[in-house]
């Protein structure tokens, strides 16, 4: 039995006790979901909820008197052994081993569907992240929100979400200038402006663009001619650097087509005619102060001119328009003040603000010998996507810039990720993996196989097989949750957790025969579980855009 399973037994539980009449709720007011829990204790029992605590107001009786009633029926459930009674009204409820065990089974069952479910079905989500100015190689922030950012999809496809990956090139602006100015100075061998950028790249495509336009300093206008080829070139290094990172978009958008369709424009007259803006000091402002923003910004400048924030407005707009139900945004530490500002742009629209989430990434260290590494081979001051791979590759870059809660600083101790111990988060998990195709390899040269004929559930009861079946049922309810709070890091913590509980369990279970030992259906059916073990770490890796070895 599943703990969704559980779950849906449990609400069946409630729904005929309001049924019968034993319980009863003011008409219109909702029932709270069931939902069960693996307790921290294992004295408590498998599973425990509180579904009894949340629904004492709403029925007018103690908790207690209402765990109570729910007790009985829950001990009707078929593979339920046990249900107790704790504290205020905590329904711990314990399986029998059969019941547990059959969850091996229907993991298999699943594979790569395990986990999965169709909660946001219909529900189409726009997912802007990285999105850095094609002036330069991507920095650790960015490269921290490609891990999240495509994570983050992952598991929201894997709740049933349409979603749409988009970038955002910022092709419009100040620092395209800086940028193509830099490119020229460096084709005319002068030093880097004094607002430009530096670094090896600047050099290497400036060679690139004199490559391909050999008379480009001869030109009427030499810097529109590396504006126009440089910027293209950089933003393919970058969606290459991407692309070899597990990284690709479904959306490329071009800022500037904002204001060369007319779309800025014509939002911004719209505007003009509501209630959003308002003019004053010879400018139009949004009200964004009414969505938690310490000052109204400026839209239309007084000279005319549009704000950065007008084609933020514009891209909202453009967004809804293709369909998105939801915009979720994945922007860096720097843009807190973000947040107030894109709702009350969407709120100008006459937009409903909460079609807009804010995700805000905090900063990137990377640490060797205990020292901070600032220095990059190729971009100068700032450590690249390309720095971080190089030392330790796709998947443990990936793993590390996800296994932490977006809104923390962290170090990525350098040191660590290249070491194959089980101090290494990354190297942990996937060696559980590749430990699981070991014992496979290994029962299958000394005979054991696995089938349904072969498979008894009641046999997995040992400590160590509760422990694995326990881990293993929990997989559902995390990637359900890490959607829900856009936590893609409550994966890779439970695939820690799920490490932990399989190397346990392969320490004290064997699935192969020692010697001559004869072969048993218990031998085939720790098999069963040490392949669905093997499912869900394959499933949760996936969830992360991390591979699953086979061997190590």
């Amino acid at each position: 039995m599943t703990p969704e399973e559980l779950s849906v037994a449990i609400s069946e539980c409630l729904n005929q006790a309001l049924t019968d009449g034993e319980l009863a709720v003011s008409e219109g007011q909702p029932i709270p979901e069931v939902k069960v829990e693996r307790p921290k204790n294992r004295d408590h029992g498998d599973w425990a909820t509180n579904i009894a605590l949340q629904l004492g107001k709403k029925v007018g009786k103690n908790p207690r008197e209402v765990a109570s009633l729910l007790a009985t029926r829950i001990q009707g459930i078929d593979g339920v052994s046990r249900v107790d009674i704790a504290g205020p009204g905590f329904l711990n409820i314990v399986l029998d081993a059969a019941a547990a065990g059959i969850l091996a089974q229907a993991i298999l069952e699943a594979g790569p569907a395990y986990g999965r479910s169709e909660k946001l079905s219909g529900t189409h989500i726009n997912l802007e992240f990285v999105s850095a100015n094609p002036t330069g190689p991507i920095h650790l922030g960015g490269t921290r929100w490609a891990a999240v950012g495509d994570s983050l999809a992952r598991i929201l496809i894997a709740n049933g979400a349409q979603v749409t990956r988009e970038y955002y090139f910022n092709d419009h602006g100040t620092q395209i200038d800086r940028f193509s100015k830099s490119l020229l100075a460096d084709a005319r061998g002068e030093g880097t402006p004094e607002d430009g950028y530096g670094g090896e790249y600047i050099g290497e495509i400036a060679r690139r663009v004199l490559e391909q336009a050999p008379d480009a300093l001869g030109s009427a206008d030499p810097q529109e001619v590396f504006r126009s080829l440089g910027v293209d070139m950089m933003f393919e290094e970058i969606k290459k650097s991407l692309h070899d990172f597990g990284v690709d978009f479904d959306v490329y958008f071009h800022e500037n087509s904002l204001f060369d369709s007319g779309a800025v424009e014509k939002v911004l007259e719209e505007l003009k005619t509501s209630d959003a803006l308002y003019f004053a000091d010879g400018a139009w402002w949004l009200r964004s102060t009414d969505y938690g923003d310490d000052k109204d910004r400026v839209v239309i400048k007084s000279d005319g001119n549009a704000a950065y924030i007008a084609g933020d407005i514009a891209y909202i707009a453009d967004k809804r328009r293709r369909g998105a139900d939801l915009a979720i945004y994945m922007l860096g530490a720097d843009h807190h003040g973000y947040i107030a500002r894109l709702k009350a742009a969407a709120a100008a629209i006459g937009d409903n603000p909460d079609a807009v989430e804010v995700m805000i990434g905090q900063m990137v260290n990377l640490v060797r010998d205990g020292e901070a590494l600032r220095m990059s081979k190729r971009a100068g001051t700032v450590v690249t996507l390309e720095d971080l791979v190089d030392i330790v590759g796709v998947d443990a870059a990936r793993y590390s810039l996800t296994r932490f809660s977006v809104d923390s600083n962290i170090d990525i101790d350098l040191d660590l990720l290249t070491k194959r111990s089980n101090e290494n988060p990354v190297f942990y998990v996937q060696y559980a993996h590749a430990r699981t195709c070991a014992v496979a390899r290994n029962a299958a040269d000394t005979g054991v196989t696995r089938s349904e004929d072969t498979f008894e559930a009641s046999l997995l009861d040992s400590a160590a097989d509760e422990d694995l079946l326990a881990a293993l049922g929990q997989f559902p309810g995390v990637v359900a949750e890490s959607a829900e709070l856009r936590e893609p890091h409550r994966v890779a913590r439970y695939l820690e957790r799920l490490a932990g509980a399989y190397h346990r369990w392969y320490d004290s279970c064997r699935v192969a025969p020692k010697g001559e030992e004869e072969i048993t259906t218990t031998h085939r059916t720790r098999l069963a579980l040490n392949d669905a073990t093997t499912q869900v770490l394959a499933n949760g890796l996936d969830l992360l855009g991390v591979s699953a070895p086979e061997r190590m």
